[in-house]
């Protein structure tokens, strides 16, 4: 039995998934169902926090039928992978970032442009407004659950950035749609992956300055 169950971040947007039949199949079984959930923040993250009290209240809930591993950190399959990971079976659950795979979500990046959100709640609703309505067919390939998102992002650097020309020809890191601001900016967008890689591109100097929301600053060692 195959249960494909997705999380998504888009800039920051997360989400995650489940099939419709899930919870009366799982009740359905003499032995209990076993899931995996694979999610990239570390262990100590709040969204990690929060996705073993689910697995736990999954597993209450459905009197000890659904039980779910939670592997955090990547340690399943890493943030650019996930998507493609829960698609062929490698984890049941999954939650990343949809800016971490540019072009494989073309209709969704349109969420990625800079519209001016002023707070994750706003850019949350946004993200699950459009997939209620539009209900992309380049996701069918799991069940998406919910989409959440964090707020504007910062520029965190090395050097002080006091002016617009301070930011000609530096490196920023950056993912999807952030890049073609920062070219516009007159920086060079620098692709370093997760929140955890833009630190490490920092300290050896890979890039300059990265952009950043304030879950990504704070949860993968402060800079």
């Amino acid at each position: 039995m195959k249960f494909r169950i997705f999380a998504f971040l888009c800039i920051g947007f997360w989400g995650m998934i489940v099939s419709p039949s899930f919870v009366p199949a799982a009740l359905a079984q003499t032995k209990p169902v076993e899931l995996s959930y694979s999610i990239f923040f570390p262990a100590p993250h709040k969204n990690t926090i929060l996705a073993t009290e689910w697995a736990k209240e999954v597993e209450k809930r459905s009197n000890g039928m659904v039980k779910i591993t939670v592997f955090p950190g990547g340690t399943l399959t890493p943030a650019d992978k996930c998507y493609d990971g829960v698609e062929k079976g490698i984890s049941d659950i999954g939650m990343s970032v949809l800016s971490y795979t540019m072009g494989k979500f073309p209709l969704s990046e349109v969420i990625d442009l800079p519209l001016g959100y002023k707070s994750a709640v706003a850019a949350t609703r946004v993200i699950n407004s459009y997939y209620k309505k539009f209900k992309p067919k380049e996701l069918d390939g799991t069940q998406v659950m919910y989409f959440h998102a964090h707020g504007p992002g910062f520029l965190h650097t090395k050097e002080a950035v006091r002016k617009m020309e301070d930011l000609k020809g530096r490196k920023i890191r950056c993912t999807g749609m952030a890049a073609k601001v920062v070219a516009a900016l007159g920086a060079v967008g620098a692709d370093a992956g997760g929140a955890h890689r833009a630190r490490v591109g920092l300290a050896v100097r890979a890039h300059a300055v990265a952009v950043l929301g304030h879950p990504g600053r704070t949860s993968f060692r402060r800079f």
